[in-house]
């Protein structure tokens, strides 16, 4: 397949893009590690020396035949109103502060959005909804994100899929998150240390980050509330940092459109972090 020109720098690559070749943003060479399965994943995350290391094994890896496979046709195939631009085709790493005071979690890359630019929520009407937010709130720079590589970056705020693939019909399945979930899981423990917030966007995200929180030691109240918009908790960290944990209804087309979530609700969520 032909290259692409990227939409910021120019410069050529192929969809998928090649590790280390240059893409705004690439956090792995072509020498980073590639997990091939889920026991793979353990290993790697597990010995993953620092949150950047960790970041550029996710971006390779290979260990969900279905999510590879789909992640690689989209990116050859491409929506039409992005036939110009080549496209990521890659799992999305977090993205944001390696010292966050927030953490925003999410359920996994769109397909024509993240999966096309390489960053999360970036290149699609969600990110565009959620952004503007985090910039009213003080959280990044500017209140768009066009694609990796535009100047914008998070201030005091870090985010991140619970599954780092986009998948088929935005639904992954119950193997291809728990096959996922030790990259959450390493990430949750590198940035712990600086956490007062983590903000869950839709009820799958509310899970996951439980799931996640539980399996590396964090003291959760039994039982957790139930998700909806606003609900919230406090997680004690291992080391006896204090957590809020807030959830929101997702910033999807299908809940921003309707009026199911607003801007003003998802500012008062924001708020509820910057008060704390």
């Amino acid at each position: 397949m032909r290259e692409l020109p990227h939409p910021v720098t120019g410069q050529l690559f192929s969809s998928p893009v090649e590790p280390g070749t240059g893409w705004p943003g690439d956090p792995a060479t072509e020498l980073t590690l590639i997990a091939g399965d889920c026991v793979a994943v353990k290993e790697l995350a597990a010995t993953a020396p620092d949150l950047a290391e960790l970041d550029a094994r996710v971006s390779v890896c290979r260990a969900c035949p279905r999510l590879v496979e789909w992640r690689g046709n989209v990116a050859r195939t491409k929506r039409a109103s992005f036939s110009d631009q080549p496209y990521w085709g890659r799992p999305v790493a977090g993205f944001g502060s390696a010292r966050p005071q927030l953490l925003v979690v999410g359920l996994a890359p769109a397909a024509n959005g993240a999966n096309r630019t390489g960053r999360n929520f970036t290149g699609d009407r969600s990110g565009d909804f959620l952004y503007a937010a985090l910039f009213r709130a003080g959280y990044a720079t500017q209140p768009t994100s066009v694609a990796a590589g535009d100047g914008l970056e998070l201030v005091g705020a870090r985010m991140t899929p619970a599954v780092h693939c986009a998948p088929p019909a935005n639904k992954p399945t119950t193997v291809e998150e728990a096959t996922c979930a030790p990259w959450l899981d390493r990430e949750l423990a590198f940035v712990e240390p600086s956490l007062t917030g983590v903000l869950c966007l839709g009820g799958l995200a509310w899970t996951a980050f439980k799931r996640a929180a539980a399996r590396i030691g964090w003291r959760l109240p039994q039982p957790v509330p139930a998700f909806g918009h606003g609900a919230s908790y406090e997680a004690v960290t291992p080391d006896g940092q204090r957590v809020d944990v807030i959830a929101s209804y997702h910033v999807s087309q299908q809940n921003t459109f309707t009026g199911k979530l607003t801007e003003d609700m998802l500012d008062a969520i924001l708020a509820r972090f910057r008060a704390g």
